[in-house]
Protein backbone atom coordinates (compact mmCIF):
# COMPACT_ATOMS: atom_id res chain seq x y z
CA UNK A 1 0.00 0.00 0.00
CA UNK A 2 1.33 3.26 -0.62
CA UNK A 3 1.32 6.83 1.30
CA UNK A 4 -2.52 7.01 0.69
CA UNK A 5 -4.75 8.02 4.01
CA UNK A 6 -7.63 5.97 4.36
CA UNK A 7 -10.54 5.21 6.60
CA UNK A 8 -12.41 2.63 7.58
CA UNK A 9 -16.30 3.04 7.22
CA UNK A 10 -17.28 -1.04 7.39
CA UNK A 11 -15.79 -3.52 8.64
CA UNK A 12 -15.71 -7.09 7.29
CA UNK A 13 -18.15 -8.37 10.10
CA UNK A 14 -20.34 -5.19 9.12
CA UNK A 15 -20.50 -6.73 5.55
CA UNK A 16 -21.16 -10.32 6.43
CA UNK A 17 -24.07 -9.53 8.51
CA UNK A 18 -25.72 -7.50 5.61
CA UNK A 19 -25.11 -9.61 2.99
CA UNK A 20 -26.76 -12.08 5.05
CA UNK A 21 -29.95 -10.05 5.39
CA UNK A 22 -29.94 -9.27 1.67
CA UNK A 23 -29.75 -13.30 0.51
CA UNK A 24 -32.74 -13.50 2.39
CA UNK A 25 -34.43 -10.35 1.48
CA UNK A 26 -33.91 -11.75 -2.45
CA UNK A 27 -34.65 -15.20 -1.57
CA UNK A 28 -38.24 -14.33 -0.79
CA UNK A 29 -38.30 -11.71 -3.83
CA UNK A 30 -38.09 -13.90 -6.94
CA UNK A 31 -40.22 -17.18 -7.97
CA UNK A 32 -38.81 -20.25 -5.87
CA UNK A 33 -39.33 -22.45 -9.10
CA UNK A 34 -37.51 -20.23 -11.75
CA UNK A 35 -33.50 -19.86 -11.95
CA UNK A 36 -32.52 -16.69 -10.74
CA UNK A 37 -29.68 -15.82 -13.25
CA UNK A 38 -26.93 -13.82 -11.13
CA UNK A 39 -24.36 -11.21 -13.10
CA UNK A 40 -21.55 -10.12 -11.60
CA UNK A 41 -20.37 -6.52 -12.95
CA UNK A 42 -16.53 -7.20 -13.20
CA UNK A 43 -14.31 -6.11 -11.50
CA UNK A 44 -15.37 -4.26 -8.98
CA UNK A 45 -18.64 -6.66 -7.51
CA UNK A 46 -16.46 -10.29 -7.94
CA UNK A 47 -15.91 -10.39 -3.41
CA UNK A 48 -19.54 -8.77 -2.89
CA UNK A 49 -20.92 -11.44 -5.63
CA UNK A 50 -19.25 -14.53 -3.97
CA UNK A 51 -20.77 -13.76 -0.64
CA UNK A 52 -24.00 -13.07 -1.83
CA UNK A 53 -24.86 -15.79 -3.70
CA UNK A 54 -23.89 -18.03 -1.25
CA UNK A 55 -26.88 -16.35 0.75
CA UNK A 56 -29.16 -17.00 -1.53
CA UNK A 57 -31.11 -19.95 -0.47
CA UNK A 58 -33.92 -22.04 -2.25
CA UNK A 59 -33.14 -21.84 -5.36
CA UNK A 60 -31.17 -22.34 -8.56
CA UNK A 61 -28.31 -19.76 -9.11
CA UNK A 62 -27.13 -19.24 -12.68
CA UNK A 63 -23.65 -17.58 -13.01
CA UNK A 64 -22.88 -14.69 -15.55
CA UNK A 65 -20.46 -12.11 -15.29
CA UNK A 66 -20.23 -8.88 -17.69
CA UNK A 67 -17.65 -6.43 -17.82
CA UNK A 68 -19.01 -2.74 -18.44
CA UNK A 69 -18.14 0.56 -17.16
CA UNK A 70 -18.06 4.38 -17.91
CA UNK A 71 -14.96 4.74 -15.58
CA UNK A 72 -11.59 5.56 -17.04
CA UNK A 73 -8.20 6.28 -14.75
CA UNK A 74 -5.44 8.72 -16.12
CA UNK A 75 -1.81 8.27 -15.27
CA UNK A 76 -2.69 6.94 -11.83
CA UNK A 77 -5.53 9.59 -10.49
CA UNK A 78 -8.83 8.39 -9.35
CA UNK A 79 -11.13 7.18 -11.67
CA UNK A 80 -13.35 9.47 -13.53
CA UNK A 81 -16.63 9.18 -15.16
CA UNK A 82 -16.33 9.08 -18.82
CA UNK A 83 -20.12 9.59 -19.78
CA UNK A 84 -20.36 6.92 -21.96
CA UNK A 85 -21.17 2.94 -21.06
CA UNK A 86 -18.50 0.74 -22.52
CA UNK A 87 -19.77 -3.36 -22.45
CA UNK A 88 -16.18 -4.60 -23.26
CA UNK A 89 -17.45 -8.60 -22.03
CA UNK A 90 -20.87 -10.86 -21.57
CA UNK A 91 -20.36 -14.68 -20.43
CA UNK A 92 -23.85 -14.72 -20.99
CA UNK A 93 -25.81 -16.34 -23.93
CA UNK A 94 -28.85 -14.49 -25.72
CA UNK A 95 -31.00 -17.55 -24.67
CA UNK A 96 -29.99 -17.50 -20.99
CA UNK A 97 -31.19 -13.86 -20.84
CA UNK A 98 -34.55 -14.88 -22.25
CA UNK A 99 -37.52 -15.27 -19.89
CA UNK A 100 -34.72 -15.19 -16.62
CA UNK A 101 -35.41 -13.20 -13.21
CA UNK A 102 -32.05 -11.31 -13.19
CA UNK A 103 -30.41 -10.10 -11.01
CA UNK A 104 -27.33 -7.46 -11.74
CA UNK A 105 -24.31 -7.64 -8.72
CA UNK A 106 -22.64 -4.46 -8.60
CA UNK A 107 -20.30 -3.20 -5.93
CA UNK A 108 -21.18 0.33 -6.25
CA UNK A 109 -23.53 2.65 -7.93
CA UNK A 110 -22.61 6.09 -8.71
CA UNK A 111 -24.24 8.16 -11.27
CA UNK A 112 -26.12 5.45 -12.49
CA UNK A 113 -25.29 5.05 -15.97
CA UNK A 114 -23.14 1.82 -15.88
CA UNK A 115 -26.64 -0.06 -14.18
CA UNK A 116 -29.09 1.98 -16.23
CA UNK A 117 -27.23 0.90 -19.45
CA UNK A 118 -27.05 -2.58 -18.16
CA UNK A 119 -30.55 -2.83 -16.75
CA UNK A 120 -31.35 -1.99 -20.79
CA UNK A 121 -29.82 -3.80 -22.25
CA UNK A 122 -31.05 -7.51 -20.60
CA UNK A 123 -34.91 -6.25 -20.74
CA UNK A 124 -33.95 -5.79 -25.17
CA UNK A 125 -32.72 -9.44 -24.86
CA UNK A 126 -36.08 -10.42 -23.05
CA UNK A 127 -35.27 -10.48 -19.59
CA UNK A 128 -38.73 -11.31 -17.93
CA UNK A 129 -37.52 -8.67 -14.50
CA UNK A 130 -34.37 -7.34 -14.00
CA UNK A 131 -33.26 -6.37 -10.37
CA UNK A 132 -30.26 -4.57 -8.79
CA UNK A 133 -28.25 -5.55 -6.06
CA UNK A 134 -25.45 -3.17 -5.03
CA UNK A 135 -23.29 -2.84 -1.80
CA UNK A 136 -22.82 1.01 -2.24
CA UNK A 137 -25.15 3.25 -3.04
CA UNK A 138 -24.40 7.23 -3.30
CA UNK A 139 -27.12 8.70 -4.29
CA UNK A 140 -26.11 12.15 -4.24
CA UNK A 141 -23.82 11.05 -7.14
CA UNK A 142 -27.09 10.46 -9.35
CA UNK A 143 -27.11 11.91 -12.63
CA UNK A 144 -29.71 9.46 -14.59
CA UNK A 145 -32.71 7.71 -13.24
CA UNK A 146 -31.89 4.70 -11.35
CA UNK A 147 -32.00 2.49 -7.97
CA UNK A 148 -31.40 0.13 -6.39
CA UNK A 149 -33.71 -2.95 -5.59
CA UNK A 150 -31.20 -4.42 -2.78
CA UNK A 151 -28.42 -2.02 -1.42
CA UNK A 152 -26.59 -2.99 1.62
CA UNK A 153 -25.24 0.47 2.44
CA UNK A 154 -25.89 4.24 1.62
CA UNK A 155 -22.61 6.48 1.30
CA UNK A 156 -23.82 10.05 1.25
CA UNK A 157 -21.64 13.07 -0.25
CA UNK A 158 -19.24 11.85 -2.76
CA UNK A 159 -16.31 10.27 -1.01
CA UNK A 160 -13.94 8.40 -2.93
CA UNK A 161 -14.38 4.68 -1.92
CA UNK A 162 -11.91 1.34 -2.20
CA UNK A 163 -11.84 -2.01 -0.22
CA UNK A 164 -13.85 -5.36 -0.49
CA UNK A 165 -13.51 -5.12 -4.76
CA UNK A 166 -13.61 -1.57 -4.85
CA UNK A 167 -10.62 0.00 -6.51
CA UNK A 168 -8.53 3.15 -7.35
CA UNK A 169 -6.30 2.32 -10.40
CA UNK A 170 -6.94 -1.12 -9.56
CA UNK A 171 -4.97 -0.72 -6.41
CA UNK A 172 -7.04 -1.74 -2.45
CA UNK A 173 -9.23 -4.89 -4.10
CA UNK A 174 -8.16 -6.95 -1.60
CA UNK A 175 -8.81 -4.75 1.70
CA UNK A 176 -11.46 -6.68 3.67
CA UNK A 177 -13.37 -3.65 4.25
CA UNK A 178 -14.56 -0.80 3.46
CA UNK A 179 -12.81 2.33 3.29
CA UNK A 180 -12.70 5.88 1.86
CA UNK A 181 -9.82 8.09 0.78
CA UNK A 182 -8.91 10.64 3.07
Amino acid sequence: MTDTKITQIYTQAQITERVAEMGKEISKAYTPDEPLLAICVIKGAVLFYADLVKAIRDRDVRFGFVAASSYYSASGDRMRSTGTVNMKYSSVDESEIKGAEVLIIEDIIDTGRTLKALKEYFYEKGAKVVRIATLLNKPDCRVVDVEPDYNAFTITGNPYIIGYGLDNAQQYRNLDGVYKIN
